[in-house]
């Protein structure tokens, strides 16, 4: 979910897969505080199409514990009908984040996801369905905020 230091032509994303442009941005705020900045990679910038291979960055606005994030992970995923027992899987790929920090997520078919932090890759998290259950946290139909999601679609 984030850039590699250096800008857009560093990024990870480029090299995962074929043609891949940014298609839309997003600033996720909670109580009217930004958390982090998203960009949404797909084929040619072209709309999301779950059936193809998408990245997802984030670049976070402030300091977030390993802890937290694993814990809002799995929280979301089951608030939005997609619980999935990655536990363990997360806590090797998630880690603390500072201010500036990016993550980056892309997929690699349904059922994974491979991750970046700060342009390292860190994991890739396997389990059926994954994709779907892990990226609808930011893309999906249910998320916390329409707004964030279709500004992130690009719609």
């Amino acid at each position: 979910m984030l850039f590699a230091p250096g800008g857009l032509s560093a990024s990870p994303v480029f090299g995962a897969f074929n043609d891949a442009e940014l298609r839309g941005t997003a600033t996720f705020r909670y109580l009217g505080f930004p958390i982090y900045d998203a960009q949404l990679f797909t084929q040619g910038g072209t709309p999301l199409n779950w059936s193809q291979d998408f990245g997802l960055e984030l670049r976070y606005r402030r300091n977030i514990s390993k802890k937290a994030l694993v814990n809002s992970t799995l929280d979301e995923m089951k608030r939005i009908g997609r619980a999935a027992p990655v536990r363990n899987q997360l806590e090797v790929c998630f880690g603390a984040v500072s201010k500036g920090d990016r993550y980056l997520a892309i997929s690699q078919g349904p059922d994974k996801v491979a991750f970046w932090l700060n342009g390292q890759k860190v994991c890739t998290m396997s389990y059926p369905g994954i994709k779907r259950s892990f990226m609808s946290i930011f893309l999906g139909d249910n998320t916390r905020s329409a707004a964030f999601t279709r500004s992130l679609r690009g719609n």
